[in-house]
């Protein structure tokens, strides 16, 4: 274990030593390198093969972050530059994050190699030296540059495609989410207009009871310039009434 860290050190140290001697117009390059890498794969910016462990992940963000480390590098964009490293390793160093990648990476390996083997179907030179070899000729191609340069390509292609259904998705979600946040609003409205109604009109219950109770006892109100009719009077039976005489002229 101490071994081990002491080789740590050591490395670092030698790192150090060698990046403190590398001219300014490397640093530079290597910065333009990472600025122009394909922002969806971190391992172009590490600068890695795609089988790489998260030991080797580790290194090779040490050696390139201390090449343009903003402190050491006088490159405009040196920070900008030091920081895509940093996110790149982040990402591969996430299981998950990598392992979404490795996936992208086996299929474009699988559409590659389909493709490979119906041109081969068409070149019988080419299938007889795979038959003879037996397959030793097909691994010589997968580790050629060719195929490399091939696959690099293939996965931006893929990587591209699903960060397109990603951000399609996120929209919908988004459009959905925005529909569903309008309907709750309008619901809540609502409901909001209804109470107050309800409130108006529980409020003003006393003042239509008491309308109520004086129509009750005064019956219907005359309307202005509206003659009532006069009331006529009924004769009680049980009471004398005395005959008034009659004036004669």
């Amino acid at each position: 274990m101490g071994e081990t860290s002491s080789t740590n050190v050591d490395d670092d140290l030698l790192l150090k030593a060698f990046f403190a001697e590398v001219g300014e117009v490397e640093r530079d390059n290597e910065v333009a390198r990472i600025l122009s890498c394909f922002k969806l794969n971190p391992f172009e910016y590490l600068n890695l093969p795609f089988g790489s462990t998260p030991e080797e992940i580790k290194k090779q963000y040490r050696k390139l972050s201390l090449m343009v480390h903003p402190d050491k590098c006088k490159h405009p964009q040196a920070k900008e530059a030091f920081g895509a490293l940093a996110k790149a390793q982040q990402l591969l160093l996430d299981s998950q994050e990598r392992e979404y990648i490795l996936i992208q990476v086996t299929s474009a390996k699988e559409e590659l190699k389909s493709k490979r083997k119906k041109q081969l179907k068409k070149d019988n030179a080419s299938k007889l030296k795979s038959m003879v070899d037996e397959g030793k000729y097909e691994q010589e191609y997968l580790k050629s540059e060719e195929f490399q340069n091939q696959l690099k390509l293939k996965v931006r292609e893929l990587l591209t495609d699903q960060e397109w259904r990603r951000r399609k998705m996120q929209m919908r979600i988004s459009e959905e989410e925005g529909r569903l946040k309008k309907d709750e609003e309008e619901t809540k409205e609502m409901w909001k207009r209804k109470r107050e109604h309800e409130e108006q009109w529980e409020g003003t219950r006393e003042n239509r009871v008491s309308s109520w109770r004086d129509f009750m006892k005064g019956g219907k109100k005359v309307k202005k310039g509206e003659i009532r009719p006069p009331k006529l009077k009924t004769e009680d039976p049980n009471k004398t009434y005395v005959q008034r005489p009659v004036k004669r002229g």
